[in-house]
C-alpha cells in the first residue's frame, strides 16, 4: 500500500517520491548497465539517463508490468544504442589484453599504481570469475547478453525479459538457450580453472602477481565451483558460475577497483577505448 501511495505521488510530479521507488532497484539496475557496458562511468551516466528518461515518461507508465521492469527496459534500451557501437568481444581478450599491458608501459604503471595506493584493490578469485563472465557474455549477440543477464543474474521471469526487450516468450527462451550454450562452450575451452586444456591461465597468474605469498592451489579448492568441476557436467558448472556472479556486486566488492582496471584493459584491447591510460 505504501508503495501503491508512493507511485501515486510520482505520478502526481513528486520527484522525491519516484527517486525513492527508483532507489530500491538502483543498485541491481548500476551492476546490470556496468555488466554490460565493462565500464564504470558509462554505467553510473546510463543510471542517471535511466532515473531522467523515466521520471519523463512516468505518465506512460500504465502498469502492465512492475515500475522495476519498466524501468529496466528504459535503461536496457539506452544501453542498447550504445552497445550497437561496439564490436562483440572475442574470446581471446584476456590474452589480447595480457599482450597491451606487457607492451606498454603507462598501463602496466597504472595497474601497479592502483594496486599500491588503494586500500581497497585487491585480488579474489571469485571476483575474477565474476569478471570473466562479464567479459565472456560480451561474445554473445546484444539481445543475448540482455536476455542471459536479466534471466541468469537478476532473475527475471521470461515474460518480464520480453516485456524488456519487446520479444515473445518463444523469442527469450532461445535466446536463453542460444547464450547459455556459447558461454558454457567458451568457458569449456578457456577456463584454466575448471579444464586442464583451458588456455586462459589469468586467473593463476594475477594471483601469483597480486597475491605472492598466497597458496594458489588452496584459494582454488576454496571455491565450490573448482571443488565441483571433476564431478558436474558444463551445464552445472554454468550454473554454479551464475550462483557465484549473482552474490557479487562488481561496482561494491572488495577487489572492485582491479576488476575495472582489468576491464579498461579488455576494452583498449577491443578498440574500445585508447590504450593510454590517463
Amino acid at each position: 500500500m505504501e508503495q501503491e501511495e508512493e507511485l501515486k505521488n510520482a505520478l502526481s510530479g513528486d520527484i522525491n517520491a519516484f527517486q525513492r521507488l527508483f532507489s530500491a532497484f538502483q543498485s541491481p539496475l548500476k551492476s546490470y548497465l556496468y555488466r554490460l557496458t565493462a565500464s564504470r562511468n558509462d554505467a553510473e551516466d546510463l543510471t542517471h539517463d535511466t532515473f531522467i528518461r523515466a521520471y519523463d515518461k512516468l505518465g506512460t507508465f500504465n502498469g502492465e508490468s512492475s515500475l522495476k521492469t519498466w524501468v529496466f527496459q528504459i535503461a536496457t534500451n539506452l544501453s542498447y544504442n550504445q552497445l550497437n557501437r561496439q564490436k562483440r568481444w572475442t574470446p581471446d581478450v584476456s590474452e589480447l589484453a595480457k599482450e597491451l599491458v606487457g607492451n606498454n608501459e603507462s598501463v602496466f604503471n597504472r595497474i601497479m599504481h592502483v594496486w599500491e595506493t588503494s586500500t581497497d584493490t585487491r585480488y579474489d578469485m571469485r571476483e575474477h570469475i565474476d569478471t570473466c563472465f562479464t567479459c565472456i557474455a560480451k561474445n554473445l549477440s546484444i539481445e543475448n547478453q540482455i536476455a542471459l543477464m536479466l534471466k541468469d543474474v537478476y532473475d527475471f521471469s521470461v515474460v518480464e525479459i520480453g516485456q524488456i526487450l519487446g520479444k515473445r516468450e518463444g523469442v527469450v527462451k532461445y535466446l536463453l538457450q542460444d547464450a547459455r550454450k556459447t558461454m558454457v562452450t567458451i568457458f569449456d575451452d578457456r577456463c584454466a580453472l575448471v579444464s586442464k586444456r583451458g588456455v586462459c591461465h589469468q586467473c593463476s597468474e594475477l594471483n601469483g602477481w597480486f597475491n605472492p605469498k598466497e597458496n594458489q592451489q588452496e584459494a582454488l579448492m576454496k571455491l565450490d565451483l573448482v571443488k565441483g568441476s571433476k564431478k558436474f557436467d558444463r551445464q552445472e558448472l554454468y550454473h554454479l558460475r551464475t550462483t557465484l556472479v549473482k552474490a557479487i556486486d562488481p561496482l561494491r566488492s572488495e577487489g572492485a577497483g582491479l576488476q575495472e582496471l582489468l576491464l579498461e584493459c579488455n576494452r583498449m584491447a577491443m578498440g574500445e577505448i585508447s590504450s593510454q591510460m590517463k
